[in-house]
């Protein structure tokens, strides 16, 4: 069963995490705006493995901050302030788009504390992604306009989101989640902020990664191109690319080829 706990991080911003199991610590991230069950709906159901998922600034329990401090490098050392307050050496790290980002951030800048990498449904590679991002900002723009209840029905009509929602219709689904996700201001301050950065590192930091590495992607993506994973899978020497079903076409397979793909690299199942 699951833990919920709150550490205190150096500049004063008390953070939730979540614990569950006694295995092979592996701290797995979440995505932009996402609650703590978006990650353990995908995790391998192994008593040998536990799972640990920090709540970012502005996510679950976890307070906001200043909104200037929302960034891939700040959460990428909320991270590894989570692994020490835990008094964890060394981990596996990974996630789910942000999340992807945060744990390749981590693993770029102490690779010491990181013994297995895991990329899923990388958002970013290099540079920000204005164009595979803007539904976000839409959002943002709508909130602001119109709140969260008038904001559900107007983001419907414009065409950010309907283009989304013909090309990937899990993604239109996650755009929706925002008007009923609590704290309306801590999802404009994150959407504004993140959507429009990214992880940080330039193509030859990436290279530079030695951990072994484990990458998954999946079609029918506005949000998390299946291009981005191939993009990385060439950039990190020796990663494995594991190509899933997307949530769009199959909820169902996604969730078990996703378990079954985390399980393979790290058990070895």
């Amino acid at each position: 069963m699951a833990k919920r706990r709150t550490f205190k991080t150096a500049d004063g911003v008390t953070l939730e995490y979540e614990v569950a199991g006694e295995g092979s610590p592996v701290l797995w991230q979440h995505g932009l705006g996402a609650p703590f069950t978006q990650p353990a709906a995908v995790f391998p159901d192994d008593e040998d493995l536990q799972r640990i998922t920090l709540a970012c600034r502005g996510h679950e329990g976890s307070e906001l901050g200043d909104p200037l401090h929302l960034t891939f490098q700040t959460f990428a050392n909320d991270a590894l302030a989570l692994l020490d307050h835990l008094g964890i050496k060394k981990a596996a790290v990974g996630g789910i788009s942000l999340g992807a980002g945060i744990a390749m951030r981590l693993a770029a800048d102490h690779p010491d504390r990181v013994s297995r990498l895991i990329l899923a449904r990388p958002a970013w590679v290099d540079q920000p992604s204005p164009k595979t991002q803007a539904a976000y900002l839409t959002v943002v723009e709508v909130l602001i306009l119109h709140g969260m209840k008038d904001g559900l029905a107007a983001i419907q009509l414009r065409p950010e989101y309907l283009e989304l929602a013909a090309a990937s219709p899990d993604n239109a689904k996650s755009i929706l989640s925002y008007f009923s996700r609590p704290r309306p201001e801590t999802t404009v301050a994150l959407l504004s902020r993140i959507s429009a950065r990214y992880p940080g590192l330039a193509k030859h930091e990436i290279a530079k990664i030695k951990t072994p590495t484990l990458i998954i992607g999946n079609g029918e993506d506005v949000v998390h191109p299946l291009a981005y994973a191939k993009a990385l899978a060439d950039l990190i020497s020796g990663s494995q690319l594991q190509i899933i079903k997307s949530k769009s076409m199959d909820a169902v397979a996604y969730q078990l080829e996703f378990k079954a793909a985390l399980a393979k690299f790290l058990l070895g199942a």
